[in-house]
């Protein structure tokens, strides 16, 4: 601290805060010189701008009175009727009184880390992990314990007792994960939740990136999954990856004791979330908006995504080894034991390329320095395949 005395003193809780790793490396990415591969960002070209803008219109036009007016903490009854139909229909027997809207999946997370996560609580997550997730459920103090993964994703068969004993929950992105783009397997999934069930530990499903898929077969969620065997899992969804982030508009889906509890949370955050952009939301997506449109969006990330690893086939040596998702934002990137991630950024940064390293994503466990996270949805292809040649002659190098 400065040598001088503020007038005020911060709570123990928010002097262990510290800044997002990625946002740090995005205020450098805001040179128009730079191409980066750092973001997480939903493309841009996906934005059904003059769709959402007609909605807000037909809002104001006919409820705008109601649309302008506080509303239930719990959300818009229509909305929340709609994400529990939508669920239903891929296997979840969800009623809309378990749905609870939220501003944006980010929110969720704040919100379960209220109600779980005690000083020194054990919380079970993946390595590597969302770092978004890390950042927020760090606010409460939590004892993280790392449940491996490998190149198949979380290994269920590592949630052994000892290992599990005493944690408030799990938290999981068994769809095109952040940040390695892996995706768990039917029979991971099944095991996951059985082994779950039977140790009586909730499971924290986020799944913003499941409607995204541009290859393979879709998986069952883990929420229907465990509800076929007992398990609690607690679904949180986004609209931020299938209309857009600005909206800040998601959920969460969970037991009714749970949704009680959040309800009484989030009266005391925010009272509810914006009624406006709930209800324009809800007139996007009612008539089967999105049946029309996700295909779009999977074309373009396919395509994307075609790109980044053509170029990673040609340009990156043999030594690096990386994930080939089949659906999201984001690739994986395993380097030569002996390189490190975030000296390749300042290397790479000189050279006006960005991305992520990997040591941030890594809680309860000594993070792999080798890796990086590489997304690649919002550059273009003769960006992708410049700044792809630049990391693989760096990694030659080095």
């Amino acid at each position: 601290m400065d040598s001088f005395t503020l007038p005020y003193t911060f709570s123990q809780r928010a002097q262990q805060l510290t800044s997002s790793t990625i946002r740090e490396i995005l205020k450098v990415t805001e040179r128009p010189e730079v191409i980066s591969f750092a973001g997480g960002l939903p493309s841009p070209k996906g934005f059904p701008v003059d769709v959402i803008n007609r909605a807000f219109d037909r809002v104001l036009q006919d409820k705008g009175t109601s649309a302008l007016q506080y509303g239930p903490t719990e959300g818009y009854a229509p909305l929340r009727a709609w994400v529990a139909e939508d669920l239903r229909r891929v296997g979840a027997n969800v009623s809309p009184d378990e749905v609870l809207i939220v501003s944006g999946s980010q929110q969720a997370l704040d919100m379960l880390g209220k109600l779980f996560i005690d000083p020194g609580s054990k919380v079970l997550v993946e390595a590597p992990s969302y770092l978004g997730a890390l950042q927020s459920f760090s606010l409460f103090e939590p004892n993280y314990v790392a449940v491996p993964t490998d190149e198949g994703g979380l290994m269920p068969d590592a949630l052994t007792p000892e290992r599990c004993a005493g944690a408030r929950f799990i938290y999981a992105l068994p769809n095109f994960q952040n940040p390695t783009g892996l995706t768990l397997s039917l029979e991971r999934r099944q095991a996951l939740v059985e082994r779950c069930a039977a140790l009586q530990i909730p499971i924290i499903e986020d799944d913003p990136y499941g409607d995204l898929r541009y290859a393979g077969k879709a998986e069952p969620g883990l929420l229907g999954l465990g509800r076929a065997v007992g398990a609690t899992v607690v679904r949180l969804g986004s609209f931020s990856k299938v209309l857009a982030p600005g909206l800040r508009l998601g959920y969460i889906v969970a037991p009714k004791p749970i949704i009680s509890k959040l309800v009484q949370i989030k009266q005391a955050t925010d009272l509810h979330t914006a009624t406006l952009t709930q209800m324009a939301v809800y007139e996007t997506v009612k008539d089967g908006f999105l049946a029309t449109h996700l295909p779009k969006v999977r074309d373009l990330y396919k395509e994307q995504c075609g790109y980044m690893l053509d170029a990673m086939d040609r340009d990156f040596p043999s030594t690096a080894r990386w994930t080939r998702p089949e659906g999201g934002m984001f690739i994986w990137v395993t380097l030569p034991g002996h390189l490190d991630g975030a000296q390749l950024l300042s290397q790479a940064i000189e050279r006006n390329v960005a991305f992520v390293p990997g040591a941030p994503f890594y809680a309860g466990v000594a993070p792999q320095n080798n890796t990086l996270r590489l997304s690649f949805v919002t550059v273009a292809e003769e960006k992708i395949r410049e700044g792809i040649a630049i990391l693989g002659g760096l990694i030659k190098e080095s």
